[in-house]
């Protein structure tokens, strides 16, 4: 079997935060699912994070909402990162387990663009790996400073393409994952 150096990463699309209604939340999990899809097809791994919120009012440990959206649900045997902050690198093991598996480089989509997707990015970025996002491959609400289309394009265009990672069509972050 050969080893894989890339990996589709899915970062916080939780049931609780699905039950907010998200912009396009609809078209993410669709974009999420075709990715899975092709990346199980090929052999290339599904890694998934999952946030973790100390209150029992939130994304609490084992209860519904803290759960990953049923749509896109880990295939036996996936693996599942828990975090208690916005990095998906921070004290999880997320770049240990990377780096023993010989993963190079990452495809990231998930919630929330301008928080954990964000700070995700970023991380990975200075740990060394070479970030890919799908366009449209994040989703967040909208806020009172923007709505939620004009954050994610922010920082798809303006944050993240050409400095921490390449943001590109579906149909090429496809082929990326094999």
């Amino acid at each position: 079997m050969q080893v894989k150096s890339t990996a589709l990463l899915v970062i916080d699309v939780q049931q609780g935060l699905l039950d907010w209604h998200p912009h396009h939340a609809d078209a993410l999990l669709r974009d999420i699912k075709a990715l899975q899809d092709r990346a199980r097809k090929s052999g290339t791994e599904v890694i998934f994070v999952r946030h973790n919120e100390d209150d029992k009012e939130g994304l609490f440990l084992g209860c519904p909402a803290w759960e990953i959206g049923a749509a896109i649900a880990p295939a036996d045997g996936e693996r599942i990162f828990d975090k208690r902050y916005s990095s998906a690198f921070k004290d999880t093991g997320l770049d240990d387990y990377l780096k023993s598996r010989g993963i190079q480089t990452l495809v990231i989509c998930g919630m929330q663009t301008e928080y954990c997707v964000d700070a995700s990015v970023k991380s990975a970025f200075e740990h060394g790996y070479k970030v890919f996002i799908p366009k449209n491959g994040t989703t967040t609400y909208d806020a009172s400073i923007a709505p939620a289309d004009k954050l994610r394009a922010f920082y798809e265009n303006d944050i993240w393409n050409g400095r921490f990672a390449d943001v590109i069509p579906l149909d090429e972050a496809l082929l990326k994952l094999g």
